[in-house]
C-alpha cells in the first residue's frame, strides 16, 4: 500500500511552502511561478515530507491518497 501525490496547479498560488516542506517531492516553475510535482508516488522515506507539505499549502492545492494494492 503506498500514497499519491496530486497537485492542482490552477488552485497554486505560489507560495512555495511545499518546496520547503518537501523538496524532493516539489519544485516551483521558473515561468509561472507555480509548482511542480516532482514524485507522485513518494516513497516511505519521504512520506513525511509529502504529508508536510499538503499541510502546509495554504491554498489545499495539494492532496494525498492512499493506494490500495
Amino acid at each position: 500500500m503506498g500514497t499519491k501525490l496530486a497537485l492542482d496547479v490552477d488552485a497554486c498560488q505560489g507560495y512555495a511552502n511545499c518546496l520547503i516542506e518537501g523538496p524532493a517531492l516539489f519544485d516551483l516553475d521558473d515561468d509561472t511561478g507555480k509548482a511542480v510535482l516532482l514524485r507522485a508516488n513518494p516513497t516511505p522515506e519521504l512520506q513525511a515530507q509529502a504529508e508536510a507539505a499538503v499541510r502546509g499549502c495554504p491554498a489545499r492545492a495539494i492532496a494525498i491518497a492512499v493506494e490500495s494494492a
